[in-house]
């Protein structure tokens, strides 16, 4: 596996990302600094950095990248009309690019000379991590434990992390793989790796289902520039607080939701159901 001094882990604050703290210190001997980009998820943020210190991190960064992340990322996609098979608004996809470029800046600033993530062998993320990484720093070493550890199930990082003394919060969870941001929540595996089953109800977390929806008609205008939106309703805004209205404004009617069997570049075919309400009225 090699050695690295200083390290800077993309972090979620969840169970993998938490084991990977004290898996980097054992086998690699390196210092951790951890870093959680929010790009809209809900999160307690304030836990997710005492979670990461508890875990074993020297310092955990939060930074906040929503607005940079609409402007720089979500509106120069809408510009190029970039959709995956005339359906998947690419929500998880660009995210990744600046969430690297975010990791480099930290592991320069830092003196690191590695950059985990927590990504798997088998998905798009691990190539999307990497290549944003090496674009912007050839020469930074990047650790996927996933890749390398023996670790093969959630059970065995449960194990791990009471081993390790890492705060596992014992809630229900979720049936399905999430990735959230402002632009999309998607949702992946569980009973949706068949494509014969309907999405359940308690998929959808952000868009109402259509029997939840009014049955009157609404709404709404929105005025572009240069290709991307400046007003919705006639009230200007940000980039962000644009997207945050038109997603609410989209919710609440019903719209959005996306249901796809992708190809991945890796060979494997996966099934995604996407919540983009504000993303779809644009």
């Amino acid at each position: 596996m090699g050695k690295a001094n200083k390290v800077v882990l993309a972090y979620s604050g969840g169970l993998d990302t938490s084991v990977i703290i004290p898996w980097l210190k054992e086998n690699y001997g390196a210092e951790v600094i951890a870093v959680c980009v929010d790009l809209g998820q809900p999160e307690d943020y304030d836990a997710v950095e005492k979670k990461a210190i508890k875990s074993g991190a020297s310092k955990a960064y939060i930074v906040d990248a929503k607005e940079e992340f609409v402007k720089d990322y979500v509106w120069p996609t809408v510009k190029a009309g970039a959709i995956y098979e005339g359906k998947y608004l690419l929500g998880t996809s660009f995210a990744r690019p600046l969430i690297g470029k975010i990791l480099v800046d930290i592991a320069e600033k830092e003196g690191a000379d590695a950059i985990a993530h927590g990504a798997t062998g088998k998905g798009n993320d691990q190539v999307r991590f990497e290549l944003a990484i090496k674009a912007l720093a050839p020469n930074m070493k990047i650790i996927a434990p996933w890749r390398e550890w023996d670790l093969k199930s959630r059970t065995d990082c449960m194990e791990y992390a009471a081993k390790h003394d890492i705060p596992v919060v014992a809630t229900k969870k979720h049936p399905y793989s999430m990735d959230q941001n402002v632009w999309h929540l998607s949702h992946e595996g569980g009973d949706l790796e068949n494509p014969a089953n309907a999405p359940k109800d308690d998929v959808y977390l952000v868009t109402h289902t259509p029997e939840q929806a009014p049955d009157e008609a609404g709404y709404v205008t929105v005025s572009f520039k240069d290709g991307v939106p400046v007003a919705v309703d006639g009230q200007e805004g940000t980039p962000l607080q644009l997207l945050e209205k038109l997603n609410e404004i989209g919710a609440h009617y019903g719209v959005g939701v996306v249901d796809i069997v992708e190809n991945r570049l890796v060979g494997m075919k996966s099934r995604g159901v996407y919540e983009n309400p504000g993303g779809s009225i644009i």
